[in-house]
């Protein structure tokens, strides 16, 4: 009797441990994935001089090798997503872990622009494929509150490390080996996904839902429109295809919107984003990729343009802010989201965030490592780690399970959109601010160090605008955000006994 008492005990145990391992399992197998699309938002830019030369190619040429990335990443994901809770969610992520390896290995073969070119657009397309399931694998994978809290940390650590860890790596293959493994390493982290996908993903039910094509068509067409013309506005905003596309955009976007409250089965049900606490995630993560940006490329090129930094040496500067982006993700998701919500991390984060902003501002053409940088950059990490599991947990909590990809595909869709915004507004805001200090202080032709002194003024400016940023982010996701801990997501499972409990019964 007390031997079939502890066989009956120990079995639904061992069975429940296995299942935990599953989960996990599939939770690396999601960050592996996430990781690589991650890495090449930034890979190839500390690659682009080399492949340059290698394949001849102009300067006004040069920075279709990141648009044509950026495009159809931010065009397509909201289909993309969509199509995911349609065709099956495992189905979407093996298609597009084979798409993008394939289009990694013919880019890291290309013998010339066109070529590369048409790889990296690929590559955005089936990025677009992956980004959005990836989310929405972890969100109908882990649906116990603690367990949820947990993965959705690890995963934030991911995302918010990945674009920093692809300067280091980048650099560090360009140095060691040459650019081509910048398209390379992506083979490994695809093969890594794709045979944990194939062993441990679940085909998803279908549910009969059908594609929102006029949808997907104002979608993708005003994303894609906005997208292009901010990746544009860095040669000037009076032109007017750069203002054109943005209208453009904005009109498809607006058409969209107001399509979506007639569809029979809307792309976008409104139902998503009327939500107060997913909106305000989802305006969350835009401000985020709006000020990230500045430290991803204007700190990035003021180390290597006025402190002589090597690529390699300015990648691995960076190591602090990447590695305290975990802890701050690991003390948020898993300590504080459960106990206080979502409001005080990413209103909390981003005020972190801010005045890591703020002491980077304190830069000179003499600034040392240890007295002005490193500070700025634990700070900058640890809000970014508080802002991400906390935005990533509520911008996907409440949806139904069918749902999921699409609210997903709306959380990758702000950071694309607020990357392609920061890239285009701090660019101007720099140029123009470093233009105004030459007109004030240089007399006929400038010299190398007023040039340097007039690029610091620049980065200067452009920190103040991302602390703005983070300041006001701060204060509006304060205001939308509801208080208290987030509602337990539909199917979570029920409270398990204690072992006290079993042992006694």
């Amino acid at each position: 009797m007390a031997t079939q008492s502890a066989a009956a005990a120990a079995g639904p145990s061992s069975g429940a441990a296995a299942d935990a391992r599953r989960r996990w399992l599939i939770g690396a197998v999601i960050c592996t994935a996430y990781l690589m699309i991650g890495l090449d938002l930034t890979v190839m830019n500390v690659a682009l001089p080399s492949a340059q030369r290698a394949l001849d190619f102009s300067n006004s040429d040069r920075q279709w090798i990141v648009t044509a990335y950026a495009l159809p990443f931010g065009g397509l994901m909201m289909f993309c997503g969509r199509l995911s809770d349609l065709i099956g969610r495992k189905q979407t992520f093996l298609i597009g872990l084979v798409g993008f390896a394939v289009a990694s290995a013919v880019g890291g073969a290309a013998t010339n622009f066109e070529m590369l070119v048409t790889a990296r657009a690929c590559q955005g397309v089936f990025a677009a494929m992956l980004s959005p399931v990836c989310m929405a694998l972890l969100t109908t994978t882990f649906t116990d509150p603690k367990e949820r809290a947990k993965a959705f940390g690890i995963f934030a650590g991911v995302v918010a490390s990945g674009s920093g860890l692809g300067l280091i790596i980048g650099g560090a293959l360009t140095s060691g080996l040459n650019w081509r493994w910048c398209m390379y390493v992506n083979l490994l982290l695809a093969g890594i996904s794709l045979l944990g996908g194939l062993s441990l993903l679940q085909n998803q039910p279908k549910n009969g839902a059908r594609m929102d094509v006029p949808g997907v068509i104002l979608a993708s067409g005003g994303m894609f429109s906005v997208v292009f013309g901010f990746s544009h506005a860095h040669e000037g905003w009076s032109k007017g295809s750069t203002w054109g596309y943005i209208a453009l955009g904005v009109v498809l976007l607006i058409a969209f919107s107001a399509w979506q409250t007639r569809a029979k089965s809307p792309l976008l049900p409104p139902r998503i984003v009327l939500d107060r606490t997913r909106s305000a995630a989802y305006v969350t993560v835009l401000l985020v990729g709006v000020g990230l940006f500045g430290i991803l490329m204007f700190l990035v090129y003021y180390m290597q343009t006025n402190l002589g930094y090597s690529a390699i040496k300015s990648g691995c500067a960076l190591l602090p802010m990447i590695a305290i982006t975990p802890i701050g993700t690991g003390l948020g998701a898993t300590r504080l989201l459960p106990k206080f919500g979502p409001r005080p991390l990413i209103s909390g984060g981003l005020l972190i965030s801010a005045a890591g902003m703020a002491l980077l501002t304190q830069i000179d053409a003499n600034s040392h490592y240890a007295t002005h940088l490193l500070g700025p950059l634990v700070l900058v990490g640890l809000g970014m780690g508080l802002i991400y599991g906390a935005a990533l947990s509520a911008g996907t909590n409440g949806v139904a399970p069918q749902e999921a990809g699409i609210a997903s595909a709306l959380i990758s869709t702000g950071q694309q959109l607020g990357g392609a915004i920061g890239t285009a507004l701090l660019n101007t805001i720099a140029a123009t601010a470093a233009t105004d200090w030459l007109s004030s202080n240089a007399q006929g032709k400038p010299s190398l160090e007023q040039i340097g002194l007039a690029s610091i003024h620049g980065d200067v400016r452009v920190f103040w605008w991302c602390t703005a940023i983070f300041g006001a982010g701060a204060v509006l996701s304060a205001l939308l955000l509801r208080g208290g801990p987030l509602p337990a997501p539909a199917g979570a499972p029920a409270q398990q006994p204690s072992e006290e409990s079993v042992a006694r019964s």
